[in-house]
């Protein structure tokens, strides 16, 4: 699944590309695509027509639209991309929809008003859009909204913010740092990594780390999130940018997918264990 800097990368993608969009006409090929309004593609469609989308955010792994017709706010168009979610980014025309498009908004860019399509194409169909009318707040039609916790790179993020909500928990730290409500936007990529960095084991109980091994967390998690953002992102499977590109970051994972491997820092192997029903990636020697 897309982990911050994935989304984060699409974002800035949008926004870098596809700014001040103006859709003419919105085609739904597969109904499950549309969340809100739920079960009326008609609607969402209807929702987008002659809107212009702009100003694209991002929260936790959410990402936000702001639309517009003329001077008017007109609400906004959220999306999640799941597990294989992706956006494209063509002219009208350039290249045939394929089987996993899932929803299709024609219209106009640029000063020049040149004809362009942004889709969205989704393989395994569990990616998510929602038109948010003008007039209701955010948080009410994207319901997942209201359960992120900060955002890592917030100031509300620190270490004693971990060591207040980790208090006395014997939950795994792996498994905290997973909970989109102790921090948005973080996935199995980027805990392993941070763990890594960090010198902690995945199976250590949160509510026993120290302040300093979670000041040491924080930073590292910061760090590794801000490296993978500067490599475009990770792609071990499906994740593309907006023109089609892989992420770069994988290629230097220090632990991710390299159980079995020879640790990059001290030569160890690597161990492969699930935890939580997730794989976690570790080395014996670097992290205690």
């Amino acid at each position: 699944m897309p982990e911050l800097p994935e989304v984060e990368t699409v974002r800035r993608g949008l926004e870098q590309q596809a700014d001040g969009f103006v859709v003419d006409e919105v085609c739904v090929l597969r109904s499950r695509a549309v969340a809100a309004p739920k079960g009326d593609p008609d609607g969402f469609a209807a929702g987008l027509a002659g809107c212009c989308i702009s100003a694209w955010r991002r929260r936790g792994k959410y990402l936000i639209a702001s639309l517009s017709r003329g001077s008017e706010p007109a609400g906004e168009l959220g999306a999640h991309l799941r597990m294989t979610g992706q956006f494209q980014w063509f002219k009208q025309a350039e290249k045939p929809a394929c089987a996993h498009t899932r929803v299709q908004f024609f219209g106009r860019h640029g000063p020049q008003a040149e004809a362009r399509e942004l889709r969205f194409v989704d393989l395994r169909a569990f990616g998510e859009l929602w038109f948010v009318p003008m007039g209701c707040a955010t948080e009410q039609i994207i319901t997942g909204l209201q359960r992120l916790g900060p955002e890592p790179f917030s100031t509300a993020f620190n270490a004693n913010y971990l060591r207040q909500r980790l208090k006395g928990s014997s939950r795994p730290i792996k498994n905290a740092l997973l909970d989109q409500s102790l921090v948005a936007g973080v996935g199995n990529i980027y805990a392993d990594e941070s763990l890594f960095l960090s010198g902690i084991q995945p199976h250590n109980a949160s509510g026993k780390l120290s302040l300093l091994q979670l000041e040491k967390l924080h930073s590292c998690l910061v760090e590794v999130l801000q490296a993978s953002i500067g490599a475009g992102g990770t792609t071990f499977s499906d994740f593309r940018d907006l023109k089609g590109n892989n992420g770069n970051y994988g290629g230097v994972a220090w632990v991710y997918r390299r159980g079995g491997e020879p640790c990059r820092k001290c030569g160890s192997i690597l161990r492969r264990e699930k935890l939580g029903g997730r794989s976690s990636h570790w080395c014996p020697t670097c992290q205690c």
